[in-house]
């Protein structure tokens, strides 16, 4: 039995909106980052138990045969084992997918830091208001 369950809200885990100041950019990234890490743990908790699921089910097309049942209920059983088994291989597939995005995320918050972390020191630290972007470029 699994203990997934669906997510009550269908909001995704870092809403879009037009605020692009930095502080702002960097909670985003944050929890975008921490929402693909936690994606990943569950993604392989999935594939552990559908691997677990087709090995028990592989045991019981074993016990049918030994059994003297009809052959189609082996054939029938043994195909479950081999779709979860499938299943599992395309989990662990998704798992590394979620786990790359959210190293790329930590990445990007990083190099965000890096490149605008000091800007945003001096700009919130200031007591005269700051030009927009793109003033100088006139």
């Amino acid at each position: 039995m699994s203990d997934l369950a669906p997510r009550t809200s269908g909001a995704a885990p870092v809403p879009s909106d037009g605020d692009n100041r930095y502080k702002a950019v960097q909670a985003k990234l944050d929890k975008l980052g921490k929402a693909m890490d936690d994606a990943t743990l569950e993604l392989e908790s999935l594939r552990r138990s559908m691997q677990a699921n087709a090995t028990r089910t592989e045991g019981v097309a074993r016990d049918i045969a030994g059994a003297d049942l009809d052959a189609v209920f082996v054939e029938l059983t043994n195909n479950v084992s081999v779709a979860l088994g499938g299943a599992a291989i395309q989990v662990r597939k998704l798992a590394a997918t979620a786990q790359e995005a959210a190293d790329l995320t930590h990445e990007t918050r990083r190099t965000h830091s890096k490149l605008y972390g000091a800007l945003d020191d001096i700009r919130s630290n200031r007591r005269v208001k700051t030009p927009k972007p793109g003033f100088f470029n006139r």
